[in-house]
């Protein structure tokens, strides 16, 4: 029986690529993304190519209560989600003093709340059937106070805080959970967050949205904990916790301006 992989922010970067690993490994799909044109045109290629069932929703996640409205829908049509993928998400560059609170409330929605809401729905029925994977994306922005982009640092700190905390919960019971933590990635987030000028991305080769999903899929599946993609980026978040916090935050400023 083919199991269904629920993706949240499908429609581009590391959230379209996780659609074309589940759909190559067999998967159904349920596609969630503002952008409804461009999932329709996900779902004819990769029922076409795979031989699979794509259930696409249209729906931005930053307003409020979006997350049950897509799990109520779901419930109706009697579709089980045995993979859930909180990719969704978005960041804003710049002082805090100078950014749109209404942006930053975006942020928290999408970034905390509605991530949290749906693996608080979903977790539920995957207990229920003895089985089920969760991968939440936070970043290696969760490892550390990110001047410049205050408010995104700390909401991919509370994904990996919070997945972690799940996880053990989840011992046992069949269930797991990894927070995947990229770091700077193709994927057009750049671009989103006005951030194209910072030392962080300027000039430099990221690495490829395919090949973060590809090591975030693998780790989902292997059941780990925290995932976290590149060689160089495992030692920075892990050396942090040596340093002074006074030093971190300096550093990581110097970073981003």
């Amino acid at each position: 029986m083919k199991k269904t992989a629920l993706i949240t922010g499908a429609s581009n970067g590391i959230g379209l690529e996780l659609a074309q690993i589940h759909a190559a490994k067999g998967d159904n799909l349920v596609l969630v993304a503002r952008s409804l044109d461009k999932l329709q045109a996900l779902k004819s290629q990769l029922e076409t190519a795979h031989a699979i069932s794509v259930h696409i929703i249209g729906k931005d996640l930053s307003q409020v209560n979006a997350a049950q409205e897509v799990f109520d829908q779901l419930q109706e049509q009697q579709i089980t989600v045995d993979y859930l993928i909180n990719n969704a998400g978005f960041g804003d560059f710049g002082f805090f003093v100078n950014t749109s609170w209404e942006k930053q409330e975006q942020m928290l929605q999408l970034n905390i709340i509605a991530l949290t809401q749906f693996t608080k729905l979903f977790i539920q029925q995957m207990v229920a059937n003895k089985g089920g994977k969760i991968m939440n994306v936070a970043s290696t922005a969760a490892f550390q106070p990110g001047p410049m982009m205050a408010v995104y640092f700390a909401t991919k700190a509370y994904v990996l805080s919070f997945s972690e905390a799940i996880h053990n919960e989840m011992t046992g019971l069949g269930v797991s959970v990894t927070a995947l933590c990229p770091g700077a990635t193709e994927s057009g987030f750049q671009e989103a967050a006005a951030m194209q000028n910072s030392k962080l991305v300027k000039g430099k080769k990221l690495p490829t949205s395919k090949k973060v999903a590809e090591y975030g899929y693998n780790a989902m599946m292997q059941g780990k904990s925290v995932a976290i993609h590149g060689t160089l980026n495992y030692i920075m978040a892990n050396s942090i916790r040596l340093m002074p916090r006074s030093w971190v935050v300096k550093i990581t400023r110097m970073i981003q301006d």
